[in-house]
């Protein structure tokens, strides 16, 4: 009996030999597009994961898909991937597994995980998802409904042998799924606890029965894992005082340590970066490592390669240097649009992220004021954090403030709201946030009665125009999240204190800002980053510096954002101390009152960085369009970029006086860092508005130039502009306010057309 199975065994392995396709890509044709689509995103799922493919790679990669023949295409594709596979798993036509050794060399890293890739030959064309297990790594046991069964109980045998976590990694923008295609490559993700050689059964599988006969759907990898060595960090602030720091660590092979997908908070495992504190520490295996050492943009970013041997020091020593401190001048930075919860956020279990862990963020990028944002996810949870006051783990000159985004509300599709300095986050006879208006004045009214500064989040959101001219006179959709309803409530005075800017496209912000200066209305703008929605690569990318008098407070700073007595800015480039005839932005209602036409004296102190050679990455980087990415395909906030107002290939940078949305004077200056004085004397025959600007890096607030008591009325070509867009924006939102708020509604906006109405005819004679 056991011959004759033995004889049936070597029959079917002859009879496969005999019909298996030949090799997918090497010797049969392979559709390209899909391979080549699979192949883009599983470039970047590396990339994120902090093991990006070496430029060799992708340089052969780029080459081969460009091949006109569909079949070397192919080859080329495998001859560049194949040395990263661990593991070939062939599917035959009657869903049967079978797994070989791969090429790649088993090398793991104590404590951290790496990465290899999975090669799939799927000759049955299935779209289960491939199941990887073994009796060496942590078992995960998920029941029918998705949910985790209770821990097993392990005996130390088992504690000895499960040294590993393995799995496939199927997070966006991979997929859990396979894809049908022929050939793809899946990454398979294997973390170490031990150090040296550990020995791992690991198999492969499609679902129950898929395994192929023989104990060949398995195979035995002898992995070495490199010890780690822990190294105290030493940072020292330019003061020579303890500090917290950036440090973005990446060995020769261009790998990210900590590795991201093992990240707890407070690190996060979506940044490159991670915060360290004077005396922490960091753990890496043996090898050469370049460390990029910084603390936001008001600091030089530091590199440095150093060596981790079992002799080499266990220390390591940084003093941060900075460009510019504006805070000596009494501008205090704030970026007031950041989440601890929500888009890249960790959800579970704790919903989001502590205060302790937005604390490090804020430290290490030198913000002076955080605005933590409550919004939809999350909400319940996150809200117990929410006081009215400063957060305990703030710092002095580093305050954390927890506040809230009318986000995944009834209103939000009518744009998103920034309330800063709330007492109370419960609106007036709401047990839920679906009680909540459906509409956006309501809300506001609600948060000026208890005196919280307001304000429009993401404000290009639904405001897209296709050219590039500031102000555009194209009328946008008003179908989004962004400054829509604005164009409604700014007509109640009082109601809408800023608009945000310097995370969404600059045209799409600074249109509709300019319209309503034009028309006479007195919004500010204020920075912001929606960390990490919109990016989540840093907060503190899109600033307000706010000028304050005696030491910072939250309530003085967001008094400035109400006032004006601040700029929007990047941290890249700075316009302190703007004046018009010694009258300061943001000081007695920003107004110079003259008798009659004359001339004024405007000034500004700049300072703006570029680098010496021209960024590729920004330069590269489309405009618009929604969100910006980088060359590798991460989102990138470069919309707002010192870089983008370099001038040619030179170092310098447009210096420009906005009067009344036109550029009335200029100059070049050096971006190079220092402190620089400019000023211009400008004529004015009437009420006008000034601002000044490097686009798109800085912007300040309006200065307003009241001549013989006449209101500012600029424009009738932006009051018929604003009227255009009041009808607009209804016809998006009529449909999204609830049935009996919908005459409130509607009386707003019919009373909104009649604003403008008039505007247009006092416009059209103030000319």
């Amino acid at each position: 009996m056991k011959i004759l199975v033995l004889i049936v065994f070597l029959l079917c392995i002859a009879v496969e030999a005999q019909v298996a396709p030949r090799q997918v890509g090497v010797e049969r044709d392979v559709l390209l597009q899909p391979l080549a689509l699979q192949v883009s995103r599983l470039g970047n799922a590396l990339k994120f994961l902090g093991q990006p493919l070496s430029d060799e790679k992708k340089r052969r990669l780029a080459e081969a898909i460009g091949n006109g023949d569909e079949s070397a295409a192919a080859r080329g594709i495998e001859a560049a991937l194949d040395p990263l596979v661990l593991a070939v798993v062939d599917i035959n036509a009657e869903s049967r597994v079978k797994v070989q050794h791969g090429a790649a060399e088993p090398e793991l890293v104590q404590g951290g995980a790496r990465f290899f890739l999975v090669k799939v030959l799927n000759r049955a064309h299935i779209t289960s998802r491939l199941v990887v297990d073994s009796k060496n790594s942590l078992p995960i046991f998920v029941r029918s409904n998705g949910s985790p069964t209770p821990p097993v109980e392990l005996t130390a045998t088992d504690v000895r042998d499960r040294w590993a976590e393995i799995s496939i990694y199927g997070k966006p923008p991979m997929e859990e799924r396979l894809s049908g295609v022929g050939l793809e490559y899946l990454i398979l993700e294997v973390y170490s606890r031990d150090s040296g050689q550990r020995a791992a059964e690991i198999s492969f599988n499609v679902g129950q029965g898929s395994q192929d006969i023989g104990f060949r759907n398995d195979i035995l990898v002898v992995f070495h894992a490199l010890p780690s060595h822990t190294i105290k960090l030493h940072v020292l602030d330019e003061n020579y005082q303890p500090t917290m720091a950036s440090f973005t660590i990446r060995d020769q092979h261009g790998r990210l340590y900590p590795n991201p997908s093992k990240r707890l908070a407070p690190d996060f495992f979506f940044q490159p970066q991670i915060y360290r504190v004077d005396g922490e520490t960091i753990d890496l295996p043996p090898g050469r490592y370049t460390m990029e050492v910084g603390s936001g943009p008001e600091y030089f970013v530091q590199s440095r390669e150093i060596d981790v041997t079992a002799d080499a020091p266990r220390e390591l020593s940084f003093q941060l240097e900075r460009w510019i401190d504006p805070s000596r001048y009494g501008w205090y930075s704030g970026d007031h649009h950041i989440h601890a919860a929500g888009c890249s956020h960790y959800q579970n279990p704790t919903e989001g992220v502590l205060p302790k862990d937005m604390g490090r963020q804020i430290e290490g990028e030198k913000l002076n004021i955080g605005a933590v944002l409550n919004w939809g996810p999350s909400y319940y949870y996150q809200k117990q954090f929410f006081s009215g006051q400063d957060d305990p783990v703030s710092r002095r000159n580093e305050l954390l403030h927890y506040d809230l985004e009318v986000s995944g509300f009834p209103s939000s599709q009518s744009g998103h709201l920034v309330l800063l300095g709330l007492k109370d986050q419960n609106y007036p006879g709401t047990k839920k946030i679906e009680d909540w208006p459906t509409w956006d004045l309501p809300v506001l009214q609600w948060a000026h009665q208890q005196g919280a500064v307001t304000g429009f989040a993401h404000s290009g959101w639904g405001l897209e125009v296709s050219d590039h001219e500031v102000p555009s006179f194209e009328l946008p959709a008003f179908d989004s999240i962004g400054a829509n309803e604005y164009i409604v409530d700014v007509t109640h005075p009082g109601i809408v204190d800023f608009i945000s800017a310097g995370d969404t496209p600059y045209v799409w912000e600074l249109s509709i800002w300019y319209h309503i200066l034009n028309v006479g209305f007195r919004t500010r703008i204020a920075g912001e980053t929606d960390f990490p929605c919109i990016t989540d690569e840093r907060v503190g990318q899109g600033r307000s510096y706010v000028k304050v008098e005696g030491p910072l407070t939250y309530s003085k700073w967001i008094a400035g954002i109400r006032s004006g007595r601040s700029y929007v800015s990047t941290g890249q480039a700075h316009l302190m101390d703007f004046s018009v005839n010694d009258v300061s932005v943001g000081v007695g209602n920003s107004e110079v009152r003259l008798s009659g036409p004359g001339t004024v004296h405007a000034s500004v102190r700049v300072a703006a960085l570029l680098g010496l050679e021209p960024n590729l990455k920004v330069e590269k980087s489309p405009y618009g369009g929604g969100v910006v990415q980088d060359l590798e395909g991460r989102p990138s906030a470069v919309l707002w970029d010192i870089e983008r107002a370099r001038v040619g290939n030179t170092r310098k940078v447009q210096v420009e006086l906005v009067v009344n949305d036109r550029v009335a004077q200029s100059k070049l200056i050096m971006a190079d860092g220092s402190l620089q004085d400019v000023s211009f004397d400008v004529p004015v025959t009437q009420s006008s508005w000034m601002a000044f600007r490097i686009l798109p890096a800085a912007h300040t607030n309006p200065i307003f130039i009241v001549v013989n008591e006449r209101q500012i009325c600029t424009s009738s070509a932006s009051a018929q502009w604003a009227l255009d867009a009041v009808r607009q924006c209804w016809s998006q939102k009529e449909r999204q306010i609830s049935l009996d708020e919908r005459p409130t509604a509607r009386s707003a906006y019919d009373r909104a057309e009649q604003v403008y109405e008039q505007l247009k005819e006092e416009c059209a004679l103030a000319k």
